[in-house]
């Protein structure tokens, strides 16, 4: 009797935590998130909260192309996973497993950084792999790609396009130009190790790769329906 009571309680609890989460899901779709973990842990580990939201219309399309370029160049076509990107990673990580390479797309990216905590575990990835899908559904590319650009890390203690372009560039997102999209692009695998002023030689040297990328994404008229 005890343990059908508890089960009838722990059913009800997640029932009740699957509703929550959905309705904040489904909240991100037009507002931006408080705080994430993330930045929280920015905030606890004393480097600080840079940061400044902004709507699309407020960011270059060239910062929206540099980091397609940089991240994720399917990003306007898969369903949020990059599978043939995603096994590579894995058979990379397993010849060499002192070193990490990624496979994230985009919108894994989002979803860990916008409700989920940093790390590798199994649990975490299924975590991230519900979320991706369900920002893919509610959300769409162009709010993605929106939400990713105002929380991804562009420093220590810096995230968004728009403190990374007033911290670096002076200028707000919206003026910034193909070279200076591309040094920030080029930071974000590593934000806390590169720097984009000012950048290193494999810095500068990655936004070249990028910039020329971007020369050629550009003309796909479904990387233009996402960035637009």
């Amino acid at each position: 009797m005890k343990m059908s009571w508890l089960w009838r309680w722990i059913k009800r609890i997640f029932l009740f935590l699957f509703i929550l989460q959905l309705i904040y899901i489904i909240l991100l779709k037009w507002v931006y998130p408080p705080i994430t973990i993330t930045q929280l842990g920015s905030l606890v580990s004393g480097n600080g909260l840079k940061r400044d939201y902004v709507s699309p219309d407020k960011i270059s399309s060239n910062a929206k192309l540099a980091v397609i370029a940089s991240e994720d160049q399917l990003f306007a076509d898969h369903n949020g996973f990059d599978w043939k990107n995603i096994k590579k990673a894995i058979e990379y990580n397993e010849k060499k497993p002192g070193r990490v390479r990624g496979g994230s797309t985009i919108s894994q990216q989002v979803a860990k950084n916008v409700f989920l905590w940093q790390g590798r575990s199994w649990f975490r990835k299924g975590l991230e792999m519900y979320f991706t899908k369900m920002i893919e559904w509610i959300w769409g590319k162009q709010r993605i790609l929106n939400v990713y650009l105002n929380v991804i890390e562009t420093g220590e203690g810096i995230f968004g396009v728009q403190a990374a372009s007033t911290s670096y560039f002076n200028k707000d997102a919206k003026a910034l130009t193909k070279r200076e999209a591309a040094i920030i692009a080029a930071v974000l695998p590593n934000p806390k190790r590169y720097k984009a002023k000012p950048p290193s030689a494999y810095v500068s040297s990655r936004a070249n790769w990028i910039a020329r990328q971007m020369n050629v994404l550009e003309k796909d008229p479904e990387i233009q329906s996402a960035i637009k």
